[in-house]
């Protein structure tokens, strides 16, 4: 299933904010460059959503605060449950 998220970097600590209409607030403490605060966006959702790492990837809006990730064999309702329980 395809995520959106609005990605807030350099924040004090890494966190799920919330919805923002239909995107996902997270924030990371890592800077906006080379990739790492990407990085750090599939790490935070991945730990949230109980599932590797690996199964969890920024698909779209790489340099972008607004992103597209790519979340692997988890239907909407699956992550939306996971993610109203982290709260």
């Amino acid at each position: 299933m395809r995520l959106s998220v609005k990605v807030v970097p350099k924040s004090s600590k890494n966190a799920i904010a919330g919805w923002v209409g239909e995107a996902l607030k997270i924030c990371v403490t890592a800077p906006p460059e080379k990739g790492k605060a990407n990085a750090a966006v599939e790490s935070v959702l991945a730990e949230a959503l109980g599932v590797p790492a690996a199964c969890v990837r920024v698909v779209t809006g790489h340099g972008s605060p607004r992103k597209v990730v790519e979340i692997e064999g988890m239907k909407e309702s699956d992550v939306r449950g996971r993610l109203a329980s982290a709260d």
